[in-house]
């Protein structure tokens, strides 16, 4: 029942999960049922990893980071083990940057640095420099770099124009 009394289904994924079907902005915030909302990302899809870094790397740069975590929490959860802590904080990188557009200065700041240092320590134990051609040490420092302004009180930032470049 909602709080007008009148039933409604409730969405549900294949497995029976339920989810959200109310539209959502660009930075991922729900939109009353019947708004205009951005595309949704579908959840589930497994993509190969260059696949995941270009996808995600589109939509940050339309300056929708809350999307292209969701792209990255798709490799997380659909890759080998040995990649999930990469593909984990690349999406708290993402999620880090949607809260700061969305003006939320402690879980932005809080989640680009989280998300650095997932990156930096995934990367610590690689021979190669650069997988799937992102640099994860530029990305580290970009993170810590707008974390820090974010939480000097910059106010919320455009999450087109602070978008990283994964390559």
């Amino acid at each position: 029942m909602t709080s007008t009394g009148a039933s409604q289904a409730r969405d549900r994924d294949p497995h029976g999960r339920p989810r959200s079907a109310r539209p959502r902005d660009g930075l991922g915030r729900p939109l009353p049922h019947g708004a205009h909302g951005v595309p949704r990302q579908p959840e589930g899809v497994v993509r190969a990893p260059e696949d995941t870094v270009a996808e995600a790397q589109a939509l940050l740069d339309a300056g929708r980071p809350f999307h292209a975590h969701e792209v990255f929490e798709d490799a997380w959860k659909s890759g080998p083990e040995c990649e999930r802590a990469l593909w984990r904080g690349l999406a708290q990188l993402a999620v880090g940057l949607t809260h700061s557009a969305r003006g939320n200065a402690v879980g932005g700041a809080r989640l680009l640095r989280r998300g650095a240092g997932s990156v930096e320590e995934w990367a610590a134990r690689l021979v190669e420099d650069q997988p799937y051609g992102m640099d994860l040490a530029g990305l580290a420092a970009w993170a810590r770099g707008l974390a820090d302004r974010v939480a000097q009180g910059s106010g919320p930032v455009d999450a087109r124009a602070e978008a990283p470049a994964l390559r």
